[in-house]
């Protein structure tokens, strides 16, 4: 899969909310869920998105009701379409 350039990612960017670009050239997003359990929840409801995707993000449950999701195609080294689809994927779980 080939890496998008910066103007085809501020693009991508821009269609999904609250998603950021990194200083490492990664998206991610940052939720506050309701408590832990719903934080749990939402972490392995992306969990199962990313398997039928094969393609998974690194996922942080911190706090007790916050959740880090970051985006890159490690294979790739840098930010390719399969981040941007799983990214408005996990948009609609929301």
């Amino acid at each position: 899969m080939a890496l998008l350039s910066d103007p085809d990612i501020e693009r991508r960017l821009s269609a999904l909310e609250g998603w950021r670009l990194t200083s490492a050239g990664e998206i991610e997003l940052d939720l506050q869920l309701a408590d832990f359990a719903g934080a749990l929840e939402f972490v392995n409801r992306v969990g199962a998105l990313a398997e039928r995707a094969n393609h998974h993000p690194d996922m942080l449950l911190h706090g007790w009701n916050r959740v880090r999701l970051t985006l890159s195609t490690h294979s790739e080294g840098g930010l390719t379409q399969a981040d941007f689809s799983l990214a408005a994927a996990i948009d609609g779980l929301r």
